[in-house]
């Protein structure tokens, strides 16, 4: 053991004896009893390979290392106290591989035995295999055709699917669904890339769910896992960079990593776990193949291509996600126990701030139908999205007017306008400070700055919402003088990520 760098294995007596410590530092750390089971086997398994292996060749090979074999299995016997357990594992001597178990009074083929070959998978049950387009006489298609075929349960997470992708499978999808066995699918509608009949076809199937997340503004599901789980415990997957499409599933440069539970049992469990997560998730929405359902999805997948007008491209509610209820919820607190109306929300980008405030606009608009809005942001970009925003949680597609650039309002009931033009014309619009009942600031950490000190010291809504990511100034400047001097509602970026928002 002479090369430089990093290790992570036993230190056996011959490598201690060969470790020169007046010459090297030797980076070390103790073996934990919770983990020296994993360790051990997994350095015993080398030992047993070679020794196996090394049985002379001849006519009785096979015959000696299955001795030797049940050899070490009875002295093992001696070592602990289950001798049933090194009972139930001696070898038969004939030395053969159990590949099927099926009942013959009712079975599930006529012939049982080409049923069998026709269904088991061509890279086995146990081992690892790499699908990279390049498998001589092998192919991703065939083998998750067989897969389908002799799964009990199978679990596909994909951020799209197309039509083309489910027709490779059609019939084996079709056979498996009608047997009475559960297919689970979760994908998403973004960037329109998923095609709207796949999504049907499979929702149509028996024994069959999906469920999509309909976020089109950015990608939150980017894995690709495919979990096919056997009653027998036989449990495979295969993770990697195919979407259900016909290129990425037969001739596109993918490549797919096969897993099994006898191998690496841990990452079956985990993939497996981290799949119910999403399944229960909010963010993933069952779809039950009703009208309601397919128009929503239809519509989601045109505003994700970006090919629907703007009146019309607010058909389905939208619904916060937990964590902006959660934030709706500290804002309710603010107001209706502690009394407290100008509220600042601190929330990372891209957790939803404007989305926030736009259902915190909601409710406040039940309550009063009539209410006068103002939106101030620094950005033509920011106020244009915002308004889209509003539009879409309200269910209103002309609710609001822009007043920016070349924008010039007829009114200014609801308004979506820039600082510098609010603060070019706050004189001469001539309306009472009490004007507006909802005023929101984006970007908020500005208002320190002369050009929002005018407009804060000028109106007086009956609530004042901020919205920023970055509440700090470099110039120390307090912005919470402005907010009862709290935050009513805080997720920084850490907690963010750590909750898989970002």
């Amino acid at each position: 053991m002479q090369q430089i760098g990093l290790y992570e294995q036993l230190i056996t007596q011959l490598v201690e004896r060969n470790l020169d410590r007046t010459r090297f530092y030797v980076g070390e750390r103790e073996l934990s009893s919770n983990e020296a089971s994993v360790w051990l086997s997994r350095f015993l398994s080398k030992i047993m390979e070679f020794a196996i292996a090394a049985v002379p060749t001849g006519d009785d090979q096979l015959k000696l290392q299955i001795e030797l074999a049940n050899q070490m299995l009875m002295w093992l016997k001696d070592k602990i106290q289950d001798d049933g357990f090194i009972e139930e594992n001696l070898l038969s001597s004939r030395g053969k591989i159990l590949t099927a178990l099926y009942t013959l009074d009712n079975p599930i083929a006529a012939d049982l035995k080409k049923y069998v070959e026709d269904i088991f998978p061509l890279t086995g049950l146990t081992e690892s295999e790499l699908f990279c387009g390049s498998n001589a006489g092998l192919s991703l298609e065939s083998e998750l055709k067989r897969e389908i075929l002799s799964a009990d349960k199978i679990y596909w997470l994909v951020s799209f699917i197309k039509w083309t992708g489910i027709r490779v499978f059609r019939n084996e999808l079709e056979s498996f669904a009608r047997s009475g066995r559960e297919l689970k699918i979760i994908t998403t509608s973004y960037m329109g890339a998923t095609d709207a009949k796949a999504v049907e076809y499979l929702a149509s199937l028996p024994n069959t769910e999906v469920k999509l997340s309909y976020n089109t503004e950015r990608e939150r599901l980017h894995a690709k896992s495919y979990l096919f789980l056997r009653h027998t415990g036989f449990h495979t997957g295969y993770i990697g960079s195919s979407n259900l499409s016909h290129s990425a599933l037969t001739n596109g440069l993918e490549w797919n990593l096969k897993i099994t539970s006898q191998e690496i049992p841990h990452i079956i469990d985990k993939s497996l776990n981290t799949f119910e997560t999403y399944w229960q998730s909010s963010e993933f929405e069952l779809f039950d193949g009703q009208v309601e359902s397919r128009e929503k999805l239809k519509l989601a997948l045109k505003t994700a291509r970006g090919s629907v007008s703007e009146v019309h491209q607010h058909y389905f509610d939208l619904k916060p996600f937990p964590h902006q209820l959660e934030i709706l919820e500290q804002l309710s607190i603010e107001r209706q126990i502690h009394n407290r109306f100008r509220n600042l929300v601190v929330a990372a980008t891209g957790t939803g701030k404007t989305l926030i405030s736009a259902f915190d606009f909601a409710r406040f608009i039940k309550e009063k139908p009539d209410a006068k809005f103002l939106f101030i942001a620094h950005k033509e970009e920011i106020l244009f999205q915002a308004r889209q925003a509003y539009r879409g949680v309200l269910k209103l597609a002309q609710f609001g007017e822009l007043w920016v650039g070349g924008h010039r309002p007829e009114h200014h009931h609801q308004l979506f306008v820039s600082i510098q033009t609010l603060n070019n014309q706050l004189a001469t619009m001539k309306l009472s400070a009490d004007f507006y009942d909802y005023l929101v600031i984006d970007e908020v950490h500005h208002i320190a700055a002369n050009s929002y000190r005018a407009v804060l010291d000028y109106f007086q809504p009956k609530i004042l919402l901020g919205l920023t990511a970055t509440p700090e100034r470099h110039d120390g400047a307090n912005i919470l003088e402005d907010f009862c001097g709290v935050i009513a509602a805080e997720m920084r970026l850490p907690e963010a990520i750590n909750r898989r928002h970002l």
